[in-house]
């Protein structure tokens, strides 16, 4: 048959298997040597292929419902980051729109930088950490800024810490004005459960997020945060990626680093011994 077709015994026996399509230069040559018409060997292959795909689309549903066990649905629907309801399969599409992925098992390789910090907090939800940063991308990426300056953002240090003393109201509008205009996106991003997150950086297209979880509502754990991030986008390399987790174990990301500079941002070290030495 092979001889017949002008094709190899080999390309015939991977077109029987399903291991190569009929074309429309073989449903031609089907048509003359064993007939019937090449319309309907290009049918088969048609519909062959077809079946296939669907085939291979609910294998992917499949998985995908398995990683939807993970994802904090309930939490971010409350949150207003995806639509409401109860049905799975809608929840896997509404994920894999929230997410920007066709199948959510493409969602961990996309943050795998993220699970370099926290190996040591119990009961982490990855899906949780992953939810929260993606909603920072897409909350900072809508935000206009300038380009970034990180000359400017350090000069600004002082005038971010005098906002320290004022209420929320008052000072938020403030400092989200001024990182914007060093090329810094500030956001708040509600914080969700089993995830740990305090603050985080993040580059997407040359544009710096900073985003804050405000977890616990506390001032002292808020602004200690932002000063962190701040240290990481003054003192390390542009397009690092940086998450803060409350009572995280420290590495070689910087962390420690960036807790000195940011103590020192809010109190200098001079005042600091001035105070101990004073009160001792």
């Amino acid at each position: 048959l092979a001889a017949r077709l002008d094709i190899t015994p080999k390309h015939l026996s991977n077109i029987v298997n399903g291991n190569a399509p009929i074309t429309y230069d073989t449903a031609i040559k089907l048509e003359s040597v064993i007939g019937p018409s090449a319309q309907f060997w290009m049918n088969l292959e048609t519909n062959f292929q077809l079946n296939k795909a669907r085939l291979e689309k609910q294998a992917k549903l499949d998985i995908d419902l398995e990683t939807l066990k993970e994802i904090p649905y309930k939490e971010m629907s409350e949150f207003g980051w995806v639509k409401e309801t109860n049905d799975r399969i809608e929840r896997v599409f509404n994920c894999r729109g929230f997410f920007g992925v066709a199948e959510l098992s493409s969602i961990k390789p996309s943050y795998v930088v993220a699970f370099r910090t926290h190996k040591q907090i119990r009961e982490i939800s990855d899906f949780g950490v992953l939810a929260w940063l993606r909603k920072a991308e897409l909350e900072g990426l809508n935000v206009e800024v300038e380009k970034f300056n990180k000359r400017k953002l350090k000069s600004l240090i002082p005038t971010f810490r005098e906002l320290t003393l004022k209420d929320p109201v008052d000072f938020y509008p403030e400092i989200k004005r001024l990182c914007a205009e060093c090329g810094v996106a500030l956001v708040l991003v509600p914080y969700l459960a089993k995830t740990y997150i305090c603050g985080a950086t993040i580059w997407r297209n040359n544009k710096a997020i900073l985003a804050l979880s405000v977890r616990g509502k506390r001032a002292d754990v808020f602004w200690f945060t932002f000063f962190h991030e701040l240290a990481h986008l003054i003192n390390h390399s542009s397009n690092e990626f940086h998450i803060s987790f409350d009572n995280e174990s420290r590495n070689e990301s910087g962390e420690d680093e960036a807790d000195d500079l940011a103590s020192n941002y809010l109190i200098s070290e001079e005042q600091y011994r001035k105070f101990i030495e004073r009160y001792d």
